[in-house]
């Protein structure tokens, strides 16, 4: 994923991995018995499912998340256990936009995205893109790291002000904003200013990010929200099984 940089964004806006040596991907129509549902495992998670919903880039429920919950393999759901830990003793709880995606629910993008018409949800998501370009600069993509089980997009909640920690950007939004070095140096935690967040914002960034590295995940250089767990279980598996407790 080492290109320019608008590429690495675009690649990875959907949670998409490129690599010229990996192994073909392995699709599972099951597998769930390797799954456990987050809030089994961090009792104290917010939940706020977006795809359960119509409040996404689509603006439709997404296929294969028949309930508002959240799974991720045991794995990495007994690290984010310890990141939640960590957050806690500070005053933060932790959010949860996504975790465990199905294939099914990638295919729904990909069907989404090839109807130019519908383009409900751009004034909030994509209002700097154009609909006919997110194919070409591979917004959209047939398959996601999500759909492995070691992925989850998250943000912080404040247990003082009880208000979502303001990071300066939305969840899902495709542009510069989401990139986790717009406004310093997320290796080193140094803020350059610019007029698109502050530093406030910029370090609110850094408090989740540090956490999730601290505690066995790996950043996205293109979204601030998205982590995965470096040693994955199904590292080349893609499931196919609904989102519903389990």
């Amino acid at each position: 994923m080492k290109k320019t940089l608008i590429p690495i964004f675009v690649a990875c806006i959907l949670g998409v991995t490129f690599g010229c040596c990996k192994k073909e991907p392995v699709p599972v129509s099951d597998g769930s018995e390797n799954f456990v549902n987050i809030t089994d495992v961090v009792p104290d998670a917010i939940l706020e499912i977006r795809y359960f919903g119509t409040y996404n880039f689509v603006g439709t429920r997404i296929d294969g998340y028949l309930q508002p919950t959240a799974l991720l393999t045991r794995e990495a759901a007994d690290s984010l256990r310890a990141v939640s830990d960590d957050l806690k003793a500070k005053g933060y709880r932790l959010k949860i936009y996504d975790a465990y995606r199905p294939q099914m629910g990638v295919d729904h993008f990909v069907r989404w995205g090839k109807d130019l018409a519908d383009t409900l949800m751009k004034p909030y998501f994509y209002p700097n893109e154009s609909k006919d370009s997110l194919f070409i600069k591979d917004y959209i993509a047939t398959r996601s790291g999500h759909s492995r089980g070691s992925t989850v997009d998250l943000t912080i909640f404040d247990m003082h002000t009880e208000k979502e920690v303001d990071m300066g950007g939305t969840f899902d939004w495709f542009g510069r904003e989401s990139h986790p070095d717009c406004g310093g140096n997320p290796e080193t935690g140094e803020y350059r200013q610019n007029d698109t967040i502050t530093e406030t914002q910029f370090a609110n960034r850094m408090i989740l990010r540090e956490a999730m590295l601290r505690h066995g995940f790996k950043p996205y250089d293109c979204e601030w929200w998205h982590f995965t767990l470096k040693n994955e279980p199904f590292p080349d598996t893609y499931f196919e099984f609904p989102v519903k407790e389990l």
